[in-house]
């Protein structure tokens, strides 16, 4: 099963209360609380190629599975990871405490994010 394609925001759960928890800034989460954002996968293999545009912001990671690379966070800091992958249809990461679990479900890509007790859930739509 192969991640590449766009897939759009359509629904998320508990952004305020986590990015609280890990620290950012309350005015860039009243920004972001109701932006869509839009990624876009291109998978070869097992490398990928992410970006993520939120309103005017755009983040892009690229990694290979299972080798350590230098990813950038929310927050746009740098940091070193190893991206596995569980089967064929789910990456995972964790950076700076925080895990993302993301998984293809069909046209939908589900992502959760924890980090100690709180959780933000994702749930974007091929487009």
């Amino acid at each position: 099963m192969s991640f590449s394609g766009k897939y759009e925001l359509e629904s998320h759960d508990n952004f305020e209360v986590f990015m609280k928890a890990i620290g950012f800034p309350e005015e860039l989460i009243e920004k972001g609380k109701d932006l869509k954002s839009v990624s876009e996968i291109e998978q070869n293999g097992k490398t990928f190629k992410v970006t993520v545009t939120t309103g005017s912001r755009v983040m892009t990671n690229e990694f290979t599975i299972g080798e350590e690379t230098e990813l950038q966070t929310f927050s746009g800091e740098k940091v070193k990871g190893v991206v596995h992958m569980e089967g064929d249809n789910k990456l995972s990461v964790t950076l700076k405490g925080i895990t993302s679990v993301t998984e293809l479900q069909g046209d939908k890509l589900i992502s959760m994010l924890t980090f100690g007790d709180h959780s933000y859930k994702r749930i974007s739509k091929r487009v």
